[in-house]
């Protein structure tokens, strides 16, 4: 009897050493410049409790060397893979294909022009999914981009004010975690990190924002291409509401007057850059209201804005 108890006790703490395994997907179109860093980033992480069985990189119709250099990475970490799409259709069917392809229940979803802040970072954003309640969980993106100039500085509006609505409301985008639930997302819509996010509560889970799971990342770097960017979100989550009468937390007045007043104390006093950022961003909510009423589809494969393609 003392050796089966030695035995099941040995067993319990076997269970509980266990680490859960998951699988990281990156998406990418003509990524040469950033692919590198942001997947050796991933294998600099630090990890306890959890185990990352596999990277897939999903390359869409790239021309530019991306999957070379994926390739030959392999060498040095060779629980990376490549999924080679010949035709570029979009970063949703990019991600059903990842669906398809991984192994594990729960994933990691970043971009391929993402990069990881520190080595915990990635342990932070999984952590919360040891509660079997928590859905998904979302990171905090923290832009790279020069305060100096009116784009440079509404990008680090936009994520400040994302952070702050997040501490209130889990906003989800950029880095994401979440237990797999047979979703599929659609080829003709954008808004990825949201359909996954609206399915998963939609299943009774919860959403969880974890600020110290920290990614470096690029806004737009000319005003033109913040408003393109700003647009397509906004697009994207309007097709939602229309579709699916899913409301978005950065759509409630309350929790962004709240995040605006936060954001203006962290940047400090800069009028006219705020009124600037502010009606470039009120702009661009307005042109996809206007897009969305008359009618117009969503568009599932966006043009890449090239200026974000800088870490």
């Amino acid at each position: 009897m003392g050796l089966w108890r030695e035995a099941a006790v040995s067993r319990v703490v076997n269970m509980k050493d266990e680490s859960t395994p998951f699988t990281l997907g990156i998406c990418a179109y003509n990524e040469a410049m950033n692919i590198g860093r942001a997947i050796e980033s991933v294998y600099e992480q630090e990890l306890k409790g959890f185990e990352l069985i596999e990277t897939i990189v999903v390359s869409s119709g790239s021309t530019d060397g991306t999957d070379d250099i994926v390739n030959g990475l392999k060498a040095t970490h060779n629980s990376i893979r490549l999924i080679r799409q010949e035709k570029r259709e979009g970063k949703n069917s990019a991600i059903n294909r990842f669906f398809e392809e991984k192994k594990t229940p729960i994933v990691v979803m970043m971009n391929a022009d993402t990069l990881f802040h520190d080595k915990e970072s990635l342990q932070k954003l999984l952590e919360p999914l040891k509660d079997e309640n928590i859905g998904i969980v979302g990171g905090h993106p923290l832009p790279t981009n020069d305060r100096k100039t009116i784009a440079g500085f509404a990008s680090h509006m936009v994520w400040l004010m994302h952070h702050h609505v997040s501490l209130i409301n889990p906003q989800i985008g950029e880095i994401i975690a979440f237990r797999d639930i047979g979703t599929k997302l659609s080829t003709i819509h954008s808004g990825d990190e949201g359909s996954i996010k609206m399915e998963l509560e939609k299943a009774g889970y919860k959403s969880v924002y974890v600020p110290e799971a920290m990614v470096l990342n690029r806004g737009p770097e000319t005003i033109s291409d913040f408003l393109k960017q700003r647009t397509r979100v906004n697009i994207g989550e309007r097709i939602i509401k229309t579709e699916h009468d899913y409301d978005f937390p950065s759509w409630s007045f309350r929790n962004l007057f709240r995040a605006y007043v936060e954001t203006m104390k962290e940047l400090g006093f800069h009028p006219i850059k705020m009124i600037a950022a502010t009606m470039m961003e009120m702009y661009s909510r307005v042109k996809a209201y206007l897009h969305v009423k008359i009618n117009k589809q969503d568009i599932g494969c966006w043009e890449p804005i090239k200026t974000t393609k800088k870490i």
